[in-house]
């Protein structure tokens, strides 16, 4: 038998979770963020398809989303149901004969040995809408890599295989950034380079994208491109990469002084919050969103021997010192990271 890598991902599960717990809603378009007030700040956590058939998607404004979705329905993050339903999907899945790696609520990795790699996708797939009465889709590859991009082809409720023999005729023509861990500054900063679309990074020297990314960054973009992937899935318990805390503002802070302050406050509550975690920090990341809608980053490498709230803050306010807009802040954000685990790789975008 062969060893595949299935990723199993649930269709719009916050969405699902709440037209479950209210059937009149199924077909209308749901947004779920915040306290559920669209005429409040604060952004969509996600959207049903027919809210998505709009324009409203996940980091959306809710304002914003009641504008384009004018019938859709705002309902409030629920955390605990969420978390709920979640275990019992992520227990249906450890009662295959497979390594489970869950990924987060909504999504896990599954290692089996099979000929017939679709037809677990299809049980997998019976298993959680009996269990839970949620739809999924299932990615099939030969890593973790190939397994995640093809759930993206299958979506919504499908299967999609994704391997060696098929990868260049589905991704080749693609740009960049539709690789896992390429994000839109990465993609921008290759195409500087003459480098646009998947097949154009399979095909680069390693060695060359080292002198512009790092020696360790530049080869794994071009073994990302190729489709190659050394991390196993793994059963151990998922692990955070960080722990942040962030508070969007109903009104702007016009004071910069206040911005430092809610800084500081923010980086407190993150020190207190990281007494439940033993692994090390490595940076702390402050977010800033400008009004109306600029969201910057700036990071500080953490290198205290100690992370209390006072070290916390230190390098809270050490990252927020980058930033040189002054202009109406309307959220702010403060995200310890964690060191990574043995043999987990680290995304280049």
């Amino acid at each position: 038998m062969t060893r595949w890598v299935l990723h199993v991902d649930l269709d719009q599960f916050i969405a699902a979770v709440e037209v479950l717990r209210r059937p009149e809603l199924r077909g209308r378009p749901v947004v779920v963020g915040g306290d559920g007030d669209p005429t409040k700040r604060g952004v969509v956590a996600t959207a049903s398809y027919e809210a998505r058939a709009c324009g409203v998607h996940s980091g959306l404004p809710l304002r914003t989303a009641a504008r384009r979705c004018q019938d859709a329905v705002f309902l409030p993050v629920d955390k605990p149901a969420y978390e709920e339903v979640s275990a019992v999907v992520m227990a249906t899945l450890r009662r295959f004969d497979a390594i489970v790696e869950v990924m987060g609520w909504d999504e896990a990795f599954l290692a089996v040995d099979t000929d017939d790699p679709r037809a677990v996708a299809r049980r997998v797939q019976d298993a959680i809408s009996q269990a839970a009465s949620l739809a999924c889709t299932v990615g099939i590859g030969e890593n973790k890599l190939q397994a995640k991009l093809a759930t993206g082809f299958g979506k919504p409720a499908g299967i999609f295989r994704l391997t060696y023999q098929n990868w260049f005729e589905v991704l080749g023509r693609r740009r960049t950034d539709a690789l896992w861990g390429i994000g839109n500054k990465t993609a921008r900063k290759l195409a500087g380079l003459g480098i646009e679309t998947v097949t154009d990074l399979a095909a680069a020297d390693p060695q060359a994208l080292a002198a512009s990314f790092g020696p360790a960054t530049g080869p794994w973009l071009v073994q990302t491109a190729r489709g190659l992937a050394s991390a196993e899935v793994t059963g151990e318990p998922y692990r955070a990469r960080g722990h942040g805390r962030e508070t969007t503002y109903q009104e702007n802070i016009d004071s910069w002084e206040r911005v430092t302050a809610e800084i500081g406050r923010l980086a407190r509550l993150v020190a207190g919050d990281l007494s439940q975690h033993e692994r090390p920090v490595i940076r702390v990341v402050v977010k800033v969103r400008y009004a109306p809608f600029t969201t910057r980053t700036h990071g500080q490498p953490f290198t205290a021997t100690a992370r209390g709230a006072e070290e916390i803050e230190q390098a809270a306010l050490a990252a927020l010192d980058r930033f040189t807009g002054r202009g109406p802040v309307r959220l702010l954000g403060v995200r310890a990271e964690f060191a990574p685990d043995d043999g987990e790789e680290e995304a280049g975008g």
